[in-house]
């Protein structure tokens, strides 16, 4: 039978229903229990409400499976304890309704622990039947197009989800410990910045002027940090108009957080101490599995320096190389990587470092001191010329988060913020702009400070094993079904 034909026979049944003076569509129900109370009730009298999953009727009995976001219940239902009238009323309820019931939990002949109902109530009629839950919901469009049918039939996303929105809470309880605040900060900005990305561009038509959904909040935490704050974060979605692939999404959610007096070093120290807190939390130990690795995030991560590592797993020595050399290396060895001609030395290298180098790097490292080219925020390293003290986050071949030792000087920024208008790169949307109104509050005076980024639907993915971005967030945008 088609889904027009179910829908055409509960509606029929949803008629008979309403004649009847049964409201099909309550407004409450006093559920005094779960159901995971229940099936710890036996000899008890409960009251709750759920789903109806299973239906099979056998003369003057009739059973039925009762689920609610606890867990699953047997309804046992007898027509020498609901009486004619309400036995026969069963006809009218299908898989899918919600239905409160009360009645006294008990063990069934096959041990099964049961509700016997003395009285149910219908809650809401379901008009289109469920997926088989033998054969679930396994179509993966289907299951982003339908997350609640996904959520319904695969108890292993909702557990995803669950992991997601603890790890969240975990995110500012940590946080909030170490005596930061959590503020908000716009959403729709008059210029983009704080990150090098393609923004999506909208109009206020209250005030006759276009703004650009936020790629980052790096910008505005910053001038909190001026007003005086010395410790913020913000968990919020940004918006980027670029392409999409297993760890990329064109809306995300990120937490930035920024700490006056702190530098790099620092932050690494937090960081670091965040992760594994989450990990206890989530899981109460640090031992975690990515991919098919189990790997133990509880020890101390080793810091090393980009030049050291792409000397150390590529045989590069960067201060012998030149940009005519590096050019070369990475036409023949990172085959998908896309030159537009005109690169910097620093973006060749940071190029390559990320082609080649993070699958090279399986247990939890930061990788340190990266080339100024690509790093138009961070401050210039206080030993080497032409590198800024800026890290990221590696785990089992994966990048987790990336931060640095703020730029606080307003003249060194606003010769960063041109110089990145002229840098070549695909798209020169993708550029810092100069930002006067981020400048003016430097020039106020920013102390020493460092910042970090973690992408939180990336610590999803990395905390449930779980490679695919779309995987972890609940409703991804889709293209229009049929194309």
């Amino acid at each position: 039978m088609k889904d027009a034909d179910f829908r055409k026979v509960r509606l029929e049944k949803l008629e008979k229903i309403k004649a009847s003076g049964w409201n099909p569509y309550a407004s409450s129900f006093d559920k005094k229990r779960t159901i995971d109370d229940c099936l710890k009730s036996e000899g008890k009298i409960v009251k709750t409400a759920g789903r109806v999953f299973s239906y099979r009727e056998h003369g003057n009995i009739a059973f039925a499976d009762l689920k609610d976001e606890t867990g699953k219940i047997q309804l046992f239902f007898q027509k020498k304890l609901l009486g004619e009238n309400q036995y026969k009323n069963l006809k009218l309820l299908d898989i899918g309704d919600f239905v409160g019931v009360e009645g006294e939990v008990v063990k069934t002949t096959a041990g099964e622990i049961s509700i016997a109902p003395t009285s149910y109530t219908l809650l809401s009629k379901s008009l289109l039947p469920l997926p088989s839950e033998w054969f679930g919901l396994k179509d993966v469009e289907t299951r982003f197009r339908q997350r609640y049918l996904d959520l319904l039939l695969n108890p292993e996303i909702r557990q995803r989800f669950n992991i997601r929105t603890k790890m969240v809470s975990g995110v500012r309880e940590y946080l909030d410990n170490l005596g930061f605040w959590e503020v908000e900060t716009p959403t729709l900005q008059p210029l983009y910045g704080g990150a090098n990305a393609k923004p999506f561009k909208t109009h206020v038509n209250a005030l006759d002027r276009d703004f650009y959904l936020r790629i980052a909040d790096e910008l505005y935490l910053k001038r909190l940090i001026v007003g005086g704050y010395e410790r913020v974060y913000e968990i919020c979605k940004d918006f980027r108009n670029e392409g999409i692939d297993n760890s990329h999404f064109p809306e995300f959610t990120m937490i930035e957080w920024y700490e006056a007096y702190a530098d790099y070093q620092k932050v690494m120290d937090v960081a670091e101490g965040m992760l594994k807190h989450l990990a206890k939390k989530l899981f109460g130990h640090t031992t975690l599995q990515i991919d098919n690795k189990k790997i133990d995030i509880g020890k101390k991560w080793p810091r090393i320096e980009m030049s050291v590592i792409l000397k150390e797993k590529l045989g590069l020595d960067i201060d012998k190389e030149t940009g005519e050399s590096l050019t070369v290396y990475a036409r023949k060895h990172c085959k998908e990587m896309q030159l537009v001609g005109g690169e910097t030395k620093g973006q060749l290298i940071f190029a390559i470092f990320e082609h080649l180098i993070p699958k090279k790097i399986q247990e939890p490292t930061w990788i340190i001191d990266y080339p100024q080219d690509v790093s138009p925020l961070s401050k210039a390293h206080r030993d080497k010329i032409g590198w800024v003290e800026r890290f990221e986050g590696y785990i089992g071949g994966k990048e987790i988060c990336d931060g640095w030792s703020e730029l606080t000087d307003p003249m060194e920024q606003r010769a960063r913020f041109t110089k990145d208008t002229e840098i070549a790169r695909k798209d020169k949307e993708e550029g810092q702009h100069v930002d006067e109104d981020f400048l003016t509050a430097m020039e106020y005076g920013m102390p020493p400070l460092g910042g970090i980024g973690i992408g939180i639907d990336r610590l999803a993915m990395f905390f449930t094993n779980t490679w695919v971005i779309k995987e972890v967030m609940l409703f991804p945008a889709l293209r229009p079904e049929g194309k």
